[in-house]
């Protein structure tokens, strides 16, 4: 297995090794085989025609539970989450196609249709019968059309940042696209100003306050942001796969279906989301059958990362609930 994931950052690390290996620098040391072990749960799978790269925590054999990022963003976003769901679930996340390392192909135009059987897809090639789906921002919108077309599929709905979606007009599809194409532009020439400029919408005020203060501090031990830094660096969106992700978007077509969701579900939204606001969670929630909606104060877009331990108990007690 760890010959297929040997490539990119992987593989300067091995370049790393040839460097090291003879010197005395033990925390140089520990540094590598610690990103090398880190690696090592990283596998490709063969689901819906293409490869999606994939990571598992846990144990294989405890109940299953697949995380679903968001627009411009990958399977890393749950680094503040795997650890604490995998100490009583198998947690699977991946990068949806068009985003990390899995697939990126152009063609056909992608549809919302084709990520949900990307999600069959992995589910088959791992013998899943049936999981927990888990799913942020734009990622939550794929998890409401996977289950309305896969009930059969899901045990129970997780649901954080997001809403019931629907189409976006011609003009304003534009316009946020040439903003995201413009942003990962300027991520390759100063990603720390892009990067501040995000936590603006994405994080509380007071707390990013915290986050300006001390640049490497490792928040709940577990991200600091030298990390997130390097994370919107790696493997960033092409201008074609933020037009595919738009194309997805506009083709989320459930909104008149969310009532056939009987699944239980747990809706999560943040006080001062400015990308999903929470009064799109609270009407997402009107529009579920099944559903407990419950709020992050002092928090932001990106809740997940600032408020982990939380967001970590509430899931957490709704899934073992």
């Amino acid at each position: 297995m760890l010959v297929e994931v040997i490539h990119g950052r992987e593989l300067n690390l091995i370049k790393r090794l040839l460097k090291f290996l003879s010197e005395e620098n033990e925390i140089e040391k520990v540094i590598f085989y610690t990103n090398i072990l880190s690696c090592m749960n990283e596998y490709f799978a063969d689901a819906n025609g293409i490869k999606l790269c994939y990571k598992e925590y846990g144990d294989k054999d405890s109940y299953p539970i697949i995380g679903i990022h968001g627009f411009g963003s990958k399977k890393e976003t749950w680094i503040a989450q795997v650890g604490e769901l995998s100490k009583d679930y198998r947690v699977i996340i991946y990068d949806q196609r068009g985003a990390g390392k899995s697939d990126r192909p152009d063609k056909p135009p992608y549809t919302m249709d084709m990520f949900i059987d990307d999600i069959k897809g992995l589910m088959d090639y791992l013998n899943i019968e049936k999981t927990h789906i888990l799913g942020r921002s734009m990622g939550g919108m794929i998890a409401q059309a996977f289950c309305v077309k896969y009930p059969e599929k899901v045990n129970k709905l997780l649901l954080i940042t997001t809403g019931p979606g629907g189409k976006r007009s011609p003009a304003g599809s534009d316009v946020f696209k040439n903003n995201q194409i413009e942003r990962t532009k300027k991520i390759q020439i100063n990603p720390e100003k892009v990067f501040w400029k995000d936590t603006r919408f994405g994080f509380y005020v007071k707390f990013r306050k915290e986050m300006m203060a001390d640049p490497k501090k490792k928040f709940y031990g577990i991200w600091s942001v030298e990390d997130l830094i390097k994370y919107i660096q790696d493997n960033p969106p092409r201008p074609q796969d933020i037009t595919n992700f738009i194309n997805v978007m506009n083709t989320q077509n459930v909104f008149d279906k969310l009532d056939q969701i009987k699944n239980k579900t747990l809706v999560l939204s943040a006080s001062h989301d400015k990308m999903v606001p929470k009064a799109a969670g609270e009407y997402l929630s009107t529009l579920l059958p099944n559903c407990i909606f419950k709020v992050i104060e002092e928090a932001g877009h990106e809740c997940h990362y600032s408020r982990a331990p939380e967001v970590n108990k509430i899931i957490l007690d709704f899934l073992n609930n």
